[in-house]
């Protein structure tokens, strides 16, 4: 194949291998906990904005300024980037959590990417303001020596040992007591604690677990582009990653991973292979927002657990050998 179109793919495969990560911390955050998290970008920017500013020197710059300049590196950033993400999502969950619930925390959340998207762009000592980062560092860019054109290459591996790792823990997380508590806490939160389940803990776990992926995110996304601005993190960018997980089936891991495919692969990067109209730029756009939304309602309509159903456990099926021997038993007796 042609080196661009090898290229072309190479970064679609960076592409789905970041939003596996972005669908497999909202599967914990809104799948399992049903924590309806629409500032869940914010903490994307919020991990890569640190991770950057963790990996760049100190700017000398007039004009072109940003808080940290640590100068570290890869995977220092990254832990940083989501280190910030998850104390933020705890620091919030903290606030709103414990006295909000469904609709109303919602709400707060969206008040939330408001506020941090409007102190990010006009506070230039925070990150630049509207410019942003720019020229941060890629991972083992100067030790490798790679030509910049071909670095995507590198950047894959790098990228899928990380999702493989969150992907065996989000994993083991769905399949644990824990996994089922924050299931039940989401199906009635009042009933679980008449069960003795501690539902406000459990619900900030899972927004912090789930920023943590997020800012895990965010930094692999300023990693591979070496830059990163408000324009980045609008807040549709949310309603994407909330319908990947729709489609794909929330509660589920290889769903939220079949989702990102589906979204973010097939639709938003199908789309753009599109002619564009010069009489009409805009149609492109519009393709691809109307396309998600038509997906979206069909799977509500036709498959609303999603295309890969969350795993139950059949305790009534399960139960039901042992009772009917038990029956045959006395029978006999």
């Amino acid at each position: 194949m042609p080196h661009d179109l090898n290229y072309y793919l190479a970064t679609l495969a960076v592409y789905f291998l970041v939003y596996c990560v972005l669908t497999l911390g909202l599967n914990i955050t809104f799948g399992m906990a049903g924590i309806f998290d629409f500032s869940y970008i914010t903490f994307m920017a919020i991990g890569a904005y640190f991770a950057g500013v963790a990996v760049l020197p100190p700017s000398n710059q007039p004009g072109l300024q940003w808080i940290l300049g640590l100068n570290l590196g890869f995977p220092l950033d990254l832990l940083i980037g989501a280190a910030a993400a998850g104390v933020m999502g705890l620091l919030i969950g903290l606030l709103a959590i414990r006295r909000i619930r469904s609709d109303y925390l919602a709400m707060v959340l969206v008040a939330v990417w408001t506020i941090a998207w409007s102190v990010t762009s006009n506070m230039i000592g925070l990150f630049n303001g509207q410019q942003g980062l720019i020229g941060v560092p890629q991972p083992f860019e100067t030790q490798l020596g790679v030509n910049p054109n071909d670095y995507v290459f590198v950047f894959i591996p790098i990228a899928a040992v990380v999702l493989a790792i969150l992907f065996t823990v989000a994993y083991c997380i769905e399949r644990s007591p824990f996994g089922r508590a924050l299931r039940a806490t989401r199906e009635d939160q009042d009933v679980a604690a008449a069960f003795g389940k501690r539902t406000v803990r459990l619900r900030l776990t899972a927004m912090t677990i789930g920023c943590l992926y997020a800012g895990v995110a965010g930094a692999l996304t300023i990693e591979f582009l070496s830059a990163m601005s408000p324009n980045a993190w609008a807040i549709v960018e949310t309603v994407i990653i909330f319908s990947a997980l729709i489609v794909g089936g929330r509660g589920n891991v290889f769903g939220a991973v079949l989702g990102a495919l589906l979204v973010r692969i097939v639709i938003i990067e199908g789309t753009g292979l599109l002619p564009t109209l010069p009489d009409h730029p805009e149609l492109i756009g519009a393709t691809r927002n109307i396309l998600i939304g038509l997906l979206v309602i069909a799977v509500l309509y036709f498959r609303p657990q999603g295309v890969i159903p969350e795993r139950r456990r059949r305790y009534f099926e399960a139960r039901k050998p042992a009772a009917d021997t038990s029956q045959e038993v006395a029978k006999g007796g």
